[in-house]
């Protein structure tokens, strides 16, 4: 079975913007390359809002060189960017921005949602893309929670929607760069489950809710993310109670990653190129 690398969490939660209070559990300073396709992994919530008419969440920012994945599980998330897409996602949906070759966006509740207030949990994750697509043309791909398929995992031991990738002969919607997969793992009390990704392929897991219990040996729980080697078959997972998680599979990218703030590049040189271009206006801008 894979060698556990490690179990992080995040002792100290930060707020981004005023909206989402946020816990880092993967970050290229913490895990560096062992995660590769994967960069940063934002565990905002679980959490409760008062109502307000107030906007809460981030406002304009940029991005290159990446993508990032936002899931949201209770609450809504109101993106808007400088390609002109945009949109509301709310519980069981996705949204899977491709930053490419530069991207200016903001994030928001949506203002029915703080209108209303409630309870709110997201996840975003950053996926690195190879140099060869750096480049590419920013593009938005919203994945509404009906579009995602979900499997019943063998002998009832939970269920798994398919974001990205395959299982069993499910597929997920997601369009992606480089080959991996993104499920969203539900557990039965004392029930068990097997992942096998291929061999060579980087495998994580964020435990959303409950505690499982991994290859008989080390627990994970909730707001921790196990990282495992990238050899020796299966993983057995034993949930201890109800639990949930998400689970990242994925193709590692061999190459040099530097990051600087919402720019992720191969050199520090392309770094600066991006600041640059960002500074001239080269990314667009938000309209309206």
């Amino acid at each position: 079975m894979r060698q556990i690398l490690g179990i992080y969490g995040a002792p100290r939660p930060h707020w981004v913007g005023d909206g989402f209070p946020v816990r880092t559990v993967l970050s290229p300073h913490d895990q560096g390359g062992h995660a590769s396709p994967f960069l940063l992994l934002d565990y905002a919530g679980p959490a409760r809002f008062t109502p307000t008419t107030a906007r809460r969440g981030v406002g304009a920012h940029p991005h290159k060189g990446f993508e990032t994945v936002t899931i949201v599980y209770a609450g809504e998330v109101e993106h808007r960017d400088s390609t002109g897409a945009g949109g509301i996602i709310g519980p069981g949906d996705v949204q899977w921005m491709t930053a490419g070759a530069g991207i200016v966006h903001e994030e928001f509740h949506s203002p029915a949602f703080a209108a209303r207030g409630g309870a709110f949990e997201v996840v975003q994750l950053w996926v690195n893309l190879p140099a060869r697509h750096k480049g590419a043309v920013p593009a938005y791909q919203s994945l509404a929670a009906a579009s995602i398929p979900e499997a019943v995992l063998p002998g009832g031991a939970g269920t798994l929607r398919v974001i990205a990738g395959a299982w069993d002969g499910v597929r997920g919607p997601a369009r992606t760069f480089t080959p991996m997969d993104l499920w969203d793992l539900r557990l039965g009390q004392g029930r068990e489950a097997t992942l096998a990704p291929a061999e060579g392929q980087t495998l994580a897991l964020l435990v959303r809710r409950g505690v499982i219990e991994m290859n008989g040996r080390e627990t994970a729980r909730e707001a921790e993310l196990a990282l495992f080697g990238r050899e020796g078959g299966p993983v057995t997972l034993r949930a201890r109670g109800d639990a949930a998680a998400l689970v990242l599979a994925g193709e590692p990218i061999a190459e040099p990653v530097v990051a600087h703030g919402p720019f992720v590049m191969n050199t520090a040189e392309e770094i600066d190129a991006a600041m640059r271009e960002y500074r001239e206006g080269r990314f667009g801008a938000l309209v309206g």
